[in-house]
């Protein structure tokens, strides 16, 4: 049984598991820097939805670790932890659209005006860049390696761009033009796209 393992999944596909082993492990420190600073900032600022967006830094950081999980040891040769590992991420999936959602809510209820946080600009306007490539990058190993563990973390990395995208945008309408509503706005889109993205994640769609 090992060996017929082995043979299905030669050097090229150990090659690529380990890539994602380590591309995991930048997104478990990203993730862990921006959950802290964007903390700082959210609460510097008073901004709801930068320090949602920080909190939900936890959220992703467990898919990163479930992906750790999944590839080492004897685990990155069994089918039983690939599923367990795809179905884990999706829970990481709702387990973040809901908090982003009610933040989202409470904040135009509360017709919430943050003060201008120029290391929350900054901090977003980062995730913005570096999260897409790290998403774009697991979507294709996951693909190649069959997992959709990895490319459920890929979709995670990518929502936490447009997560960023959208508190990126709400500072500075804010700062500049009052709009206050449009972060709000934009994180229901996004909690919408989670909680579609788990469903696919938990029936084995994340390949697809």
């Amino acid at each position: 049984m090992t060996s017929e393992l082995l043979s299905k999944h030669d050097a090229g596909w150990q090659r690529a598991a380990r890539r994602v082993v380590a591309l995991s492990l930048i997104s478990l420190v990203w993730m862990t820097v921006e959950g802290v600073a964007g903390l700082v900032a959210g609460l510097a600022a008073g901004s709801i939805a930068l320090i949602g967006w920080a909190l939900s830094s936890a959220v992703e950081g467990l898919a990163s670790v479930v992906v750790i999980w999944r590839f080492t040891g004897t685990r990155a040769l069994s089918e039983t932890a690939e599923r367990r590992a795809q179905r884990a991420v999706a829970v990481s999936f709702w387990l973040l659209a809901p908090y982003v959602a009610v933040e989202a809510v409470h904040k135009l209820l509360a017709r919430d005006h943050p003060e201008t946080s120029l290391l929350g600009i900054v901090l977003t306007a980062l995730s913005l860049l570096l999260m897409p490539a790290l998403g774009i990058t697991k979507q294709r190993l996951g693909r190649w390696l069959d997992s959709g563990a990895t490319a459920g973390e890929g979709v995670q990395n990518l929502l936490c761009a447009y997560l960023a995208g959208a508190v990126l945008v709400g500072l500075v309408l804010n700062a500049w033009i009052r709009w206050w509503w449009a972060d709000p706005v934009m994180a229901l889109m996004v909690a919408a796209v989670a909680v579609h993205e788990g469903a696919e994640s938990w029936r084995g769609d994340g390949c697809d």
